[in-house]
């Protein structure tokens, strides 16, 4: 048992990387952010140069330092990329554009080749496996909305009109594997640099949702996983049900083969909007968070424990990104009065947050027909005890944090678990490598505080401030 796994873990805002020993556990960890993407105009968002793969190399690096095992014993590296991105590339897999983000208005419809540079479309999976290790392979399972991949087999179409439809032609594609296989093997520039195994497999795993669901030990149809990073959603693990025109959710490849995974509708810039307000508090929260020994967060985390449920009725609609269906709707703050301070702000978004989930969450299981009997919450939210007990209270269930740094770090790791025949099943990988961390218990009397605040009062809002940000959009988008 003596052998270690590299997880990685690249997200819209930053990238994780973990090694864990054959149970699970965190031996080491290293994390690089993201440079802020880039929005030359409206609609379009990239990331600037190669910022992704920068930001992949440099956690590696620094994970690798806080490393104080034998790299011999490394056994693998499992990817875990953003999802719903498009990466065009030159012949030799340099970039040709900037990456597209998944912000990026663009990518609802397919491809359109308008640059004879590029030779291959294909995912953030694919591009970072390309860089690992030379290799023109990507994962299935990254490859849903917008690319010509046969659900049943988990390869490519071989049907030239359905490759047509994407924009795309066979030969601009990458070969896929499923999750659990191999994407090749590291370069070896890559494995002298930083001191890893010759040919050290490099491993797929799937879209970045669907490997924190295995990550997060979510393997059965009575649980549901939220995911508290820039793009909130939660997610059912389903067995064997795909279903083509939900309402309330999408269907999506579960991270084990040939299984789904359906998820909610999300909150664009849900945790992102956390950061914006405390960008726009300024230093003042610095400075008062250094006098007490606290970050930043944990020192407004404290802050606002004190400011009552409900916030003393500052109400917060989270639309800091509108969609492209509606294009007019921008967050929404109301209900100020004296009693309210900086702390009722945080307060209220954090509360935002999760209203919205619970909502879309409850709009799903109703279609679906499911019954939760407790929630896992995941993601870089998860580490506020605040949020987390915000969340226990509206849904009235107990919510599970995991152990770890990264449920995508540590689902990549499962599937190297099960790769290298660690573990003979997905489920084995859970059995073994995933930890619960802490359990909050609901208060029952908030939990009616919040329902009543919810029915009566954020389920209504956007039918009057809809029709009040129509009539501003044409003046100010």
């Amino acid at each position: 048992m003596g052998k270690y796994i590299i997880g990685v873990d690249n997200g819209s805002q930053s990238t994780k990387v973990s090694i864990f020993d054959l149970k699970g556990g965190e031996v080491a960890f290293g994390s690089w952010k993201l440079k802020n993407n880039l929005t030359p105009e409206p609609g379009i968002v990239v990331h600037p140069d190669d910022d992704l793969w920068d930001s992949i190399k440099m956690a590696i690096k620094k994970c690798l330092e806080n490393f104080n095992g034998d790299k011999n014993d490394i056994v693998g590296m499992g990817i875990c990329t953003i999802r719903c991105c498009r990466v065009l590339l030159k012949e030799d897999g340099s970039l040709a554009y900037p990456i597209i983000s998944w912000m990026d208005t663009r990518m609802k419809d397919p491809y359109k080749h308008e640059d004879d540079n590029v030779k291959f479309v294909t995912s953030t999976t694919g591009y970072i496996s390309n860089r690992l290790t030379g290799e023109f392979t990507d994962c299935g399972s990254n490859c849903e909305f917008g690319w010509p991949l046969d659900l049943e087999k988990l390869q490519w179409s071989e049907d030239d009109e359905v490759i047509k439809s994407c924009g795309l032609k066979r030969e601009m594609l990458f070969d896929v594997v499923k999750p659990g296989e191999l994407l090749g093997r590291l370069k070896p520039e890559l494995a002298r640099e930083w001191g890893l195994p010759d040919k050290l497999p490099v491993v797929a795993s799937s879209n970045d949702k669907a490997v924190e669901v295995l990550g997060s030990g979510v393997n059965t149809e009575n649980r549901v996983m939220i995911s508290l990073g820039t793009f909130i959603s939660a997610m059912l693990y389903r067995e064997n049900i795909y279903v083509g025109n939900p309402k309330s959710f999408w269907t999506t490849l579960a991270c084990v083969p040939h299984k789904y995974v359906y998820e909610s509708h999300g909150i664009r810039r849900g945790m992102w909007t956390v950061s914006w307000l405390k960008n726009i508090l300024g230093e003042e929260i610095t400075i008062e968070a250094k006098k007490l020994g606290l970050s930043e967060e944990d020192y407004l985390n404290l802050k606002a424990s004190h400011i009552p449920a409900g916030s003393d009725g500052l109400i917060t609609i989270l639309d800091w990104l509108a969609t492209y269906t509606e294009p007019y709707r921008k967050g929404i703050m109301i209900g100020f009065d004296q009693r309210h301070t900086k702390f009722h702000m945080y307060r209220s978004i954090l509360e935002a947050i999760a209203f919205g989930i619970k909502n879309n969450v409850c709009d799903m299981i109703d279609e679906v027909g499911v019954k939760l009997d407790e929630v896992v919450v995941i993601g870089g939210g998860s580490k506020s005890d605040l949020l987390m007990q915000i969340i226990a209270d509206q849904f009235n269930l107990k919510v599970l944090r995991q152990e770890g740094s990264s449920c995508g770090a540590l689902g990549s790791a499962m599937c190297v678990a099960k790769y290298a025949g660690i573990y003979k099943t997905f489920d084995e990988t859970i059995e073994n490598m995933v930890r619960t961390e802490k359990i909050f218990i609901p208060n029952k009397e908030t939990h009616k505080l919040y329902d009543r605040i919810n029915n009566e009062v954020i389920k209504n809002v956007r039918i009057h401030t809809d029709e009040v940000l129509k009539c501003s959009h044409p003046i100010f988008k």
